[in-house]
């Protein structure tokens, strides 16, 4: 069966830090791109990350230099370190696989294939 596990979210203080894992299982890893993404209740949902499946990383303006993303194939993981949160970070993170090959336009939320269950990232003021 095809899942992709997202885990690593809690509450921290804004400016700390976070680092969130997605684990993918029943489907070639290498040949998909991860993307993580959130969305808060009432709002439509946001991309903040994603990797191809040739490693090439893209960042929404509102998280460059304080998020990264990166991939440990030999665990069918992406990682997501998160650093100097802020309140407005706050909400539920997702990681999503679709075929992505760097050269080709970003993906859009509704051409991922998979997702996953979401983890709550809380940051306090």
């Amino acid at each position: 069966e095809v899942q992709l596990q997202a885990c690593g979210g809690g509450l921290v203080q804004a400016g700390g830090c976070l680092r969130l894992s997605c684990a993918a299982y029943g489907f070639t890893f290498d040949d998909y791109g991860i993307g993580w993404f959130r969305q808060a209740p009432g709002k439509e949902r946001e991309g903040v990350s994603c990797i191809s499946s040739d490693g090439s990383t893209y960042y929404a303006d509102s998280v460059k230099g304080r998020f990264t993303i990166s991939s440990y194939n030999a665990k069918n993981t992406v990682y997501l370190q998160m650093n100097s949160l802020k309140p407005d970070n706050t909400t539920l993170y997702y990681c999503a696989a679709t075929y992505y090959f760097s050269g080709y336009p970003l993906p859009d939320s509704y051409e991922y294939d998979y997702w996953g269950q979401g983890t709550q990232v809380t940051v306090s003021s």
